[in-house]
């Protein structure tokens, strides 16, 4: 009989990490990555290149996609802008998830004062909406990459930290860190080489969702103008640049990046969930 359980959890979770819907989006998220890494020899056109002669035009076998109302080709600023619009998730992500992962291992090893101070800081992170922070920030230092990035990352480590926490939390009463800890071993030396690589997995797939998400919501910035140059290319930007075309009836150079934006935050939040389920089927 646990026999044939066994095999049945096991095909099940073959059957799980080869769905059709999480493979076409990891083909997905591996094809834009290596789309954002050739723009630069793949795009037909120069994306800055303006032809106001042929404005607007609908696609055609020399524009794909068409172009915009300032004449540029859509298809070449779709992967010139993949650059910018993964960029700044990446970003994001790494900044929020070292430094919550920091402040997550000091709260739940430490406990006491140390937790209460970290716990109750990341609160107050929490009641502040990480979007208006970002205007903020970008209002005072103007255009840019850097600054809504920074903004939306103090607006994403408390949720990193908690994970971290939590996880910290229930590596702690395990018996190998009780042996580690008669053996002589210094916290840092316990947090860093035995309890990160056991949180690990379960961090990363939850960055890959936030990774979604900071893409969201800095192509949400762009759309508002602020952040990304006007000159670069950039698919918020792209959306807050064809609103001129929606006014003259050619939605298209908006309805692009729209599908771009909307395919790509799924496909990792496909990915990210199901790398997070993988993991917690595996944790005994």
């Amino acid at each position: 009989m646990t026999a044939v359980l066994t095999r049945r959890a096991g095909l099940s979770r073959m059957r799980a990490a080869g769905s059709p819907l999480y493979l076409v989006c990891l083909v997905f998220v591996a094809l834009i990555t290596l789309s954002a890494l050739l723009a630069s020899w793949v795009a037909p056109h120069d994306p800055n290149a303006v032809d106001l002669g042929n404005a607007m035009a609908a696609p055609s076998a020399q524009h794909w996609l068409g172009v915009d109302a300032a004449g540029r080709d859509t298809l070449s600023r779709l992967l010139l802008g993949a650059r910018t619009s993964l960029l700044g998730p990446l970003g994001v992500v790494v900044l929020s998830t070292v430094a919550g992962v920091a402040v997550g291992m000091a709260a739940g090893w430490r406990g006491g004062w140390l937790d209460s101070v970290l716990s109750r800081s990341t609160e107050l992170v929490f009641a502040f909406p990480g979007m208006l922070l970002a205007i903020l920030i970008v209002a005072v230092y103007g255009e840019g990459l850097t600054a809504p990035v920074a903004a939306l990352s103090i607006a994403y480590l408390p949720y990193v930290s908690r994970l971290t926490r939590s996880l910290v939390l229930a590596e702690r009463e395990r018996p190998y860190v009780n042996a580690y800890q008669v053996q002589g071993h210094s916290a840092l030396q316990i947090c860093l080489r035995h309890i990160l690589p056991n949180i690990a997995p379960v961090v990363l797939a939850q960055s890959t969702i936030n990774f979604g998400y900071a893409l969201m919501d800095l192509a949400g910035l762009s759309f508002l103008g602020l952040g990304i140059p006007a000159l670069t290319p950039d698919w918020g930007r792209m959306v807050f640049d064809g609103q001129t075309a929606v006014q003259h009836g050619y939605p298209l150079s908006a309805i692009w990046p729209c599908v771009f934006i909307v395919l790509t935050v799924v496909a990792f939040n496909v990915v990210g969930e199901r790398w997070a389920d993988r993991v917690a089927r595996r944790t005994p």
